[in-house]
């Protein structure tokens, strides 16, 4: 049987950390020692290993934003385009229904007024009209007015009204059209239905 060893020289009394041990200098002296050891290697990996990445992935991410860059760039010029393309045709539209439809107060009166002038030039005689409106679905200040208007005068008369309908500033619609003679003469009776449209920013139309 071979022998046991032990390393441990024999009858060597066991050393056991005491108050006075950690008094010693020596102590006081390692553990200093290796705390300034501890602070070396985390300075050590802030410096060269930092957090978020390592300078090559540092310049990586630099030349990755570069070459992004130009396409952000074009991004924000088409961007700057459509948001002036959609105000150019927010301001031509405006200006449309500025120009040809009625104002929601007025509606009525200009209407009348439009048939008349385009009537007395052409030597109709207006007879009775009736007027409707109804909000266009989909839209809070847009309307139709709806026109029927019965008409009396001679038949060549009739065309020169519905010319002069075409020529007014308003955008009016013919929605149908019927014309009855008179049993003596070249007089027609004429009865029309129009759509023209109203524009109201007040809410009198709901």
């Amino acid at each position: 049987m071979p022998k046991s060893f032990s390393f441990m020289p024999s009858g060597a009394p066991l050393r056991k950390l005491s108050l006075a041990s950690i008094k010693d200098p020596r102590v006081s002296v390692r553990a200093a020692l290796g705390t300034l050891l501890l602070l070396n290697v985390a300075a050590a990996l802030i410096l060269f290993r930092p957090w978020g990445g390592s300078a090559d992935d540092l310049e990586r991410q630099i030349a990755g934003r570069r070459q992004s860059l130009p396409k952000q760039q074009a991004a924000l010029v088409r961007t700057r385009n459509l948001v002036q393309k959609v105000e150019k045709a927010r301001v031509e539209g405006s200006k449309f229904m500025d120009k040809y439809m009625l104002n929601g107060k007025s509606a009525y009166s200009s209407i009348v007024g439009e048939l008349d002038r385009a009537a007395a030039k052409v030597s109709l005689k207006p007879k009775e009209r009736t007027f409707s409106l109804e909000p266009i679905e989909g839209s809070e200040t847009l309307g139709m007015m709806t026109i029927s208007a019965k008409y009396e005068g001679p038949y060549q008369n009739l065309t020169k009204f519905i010319n002069e309908l075409d020529r007014s500033p308003r955008f009016m619609i013919i929605e149908s059209l019927q014309a009855s003679p008179q049993p003596v003469g070249p007089v027609v009776n004429v009865a029309f239905k129009l759509d023209a449209f109203v524009r109201d920013e007040k809410g009198l139309l709901q």
